[in-house]
């Protein structure tokens, strides 16, 4: 149900070619359809003060004169609004500090935009590409790891790749692609192809379906931007 409030926002766009190959984002894309216009907000919920569409991407950004005291979500409210199991596609560019995508998310408090949850993180080179459990579990895995949460609680991990030489695939500076991957137990985060993080999550504590949304965090002044946003379900 959409908040009584004014929405702001959805997308579609070009793509970086030195980044991301240009297949991505042509109809070959089997099942993916677009959730955002690359126009407006149609669809999206959040503190008009700080998101807006900008040259067809979405663009979240705090200033020293307009600051968020929390951290603040942009979150899709359109069909389907909290997808279980799905596939969703994103470009991101971060200019500074910190964001990420949240997925299997949930309100904390929706008169202030705020969300708990799962987390592809976006951020430096410390913590590019970690689960995160916003507001609810903390850092969940690292990157470069597969962790598995049991139904007693109990946490096992192993490394599946060089943190290190995951970075180096990640453009800093630029556009970059986020591919997260969420079936049942397991959820698979990837960066411009590079599996960067995989949680299999059996814990009592565990989603299976919830709220998509885009992270902008308390802090520093930052801007970040999402477009070419595409979402694949069995709906």
């Amino acid at each position: 149900m959409l908040l009584n409030r004014p929405m702001i926002g959805v997308l579609a766009v070009t793509i970086a070619a030195v980044t991301i190959p240009a297949s991505l984002t042509t109809a070959a894309e089997d099942g993916f359809k677009p959730i955002f216009d690359g126009k407006t907000l149609d669809g999206w919920d959040g503190d008009p003060r700080f998101w807006r569409v900008e040259d067809g991407a979405i663009v979240g950004q705090t200033t020293k004169d307009n600051p968020t005291g929390h951290n603040t979500f942009l979150v899709w409210r359109g069909e389907p609004t909290a997808p279980g199991d799905f596939e969703l596609k994103v470009e991101f560019k971060l200019d500074n500090h910190n964001s990420g995508i949240q997925y299997r998310s949930f309100e904390i408090d929706a008169e202030k935009w705020r969300m708990g949850g799962y987390q592809a993180d976006i951020a430096g080179e410390k913590y590019m590409g970690i689960v995160y459990g916003e507001g609810w579990r903390g850092i969940m895995v690292q990157r470069g790891q597969r962790v598995h949460f049991t139904a007693d609680g109990k946490k096992k991990g192993e490394q599946i790749g060089d943190p290190a030489k995951l970075i180096e695939a990640v453009d800093m500076d630029g556009w970059n692609e986020y591919h997260i991957i969420a079936q049942g137990p397991k959820m698979v985060q990837k960066i411009n192809g590079q599996t960067v993080a995989e949680l299999i999550d059996e814990h009592p504590k565990a989603r299976r379906e919830g709220l998509i949304a885009f992270q902008l965090h308390a802090g520093p002044p930052m801007t970040v931007h999402f477009r070419n946003i595409r979402l694949k379900t069995d709906e």
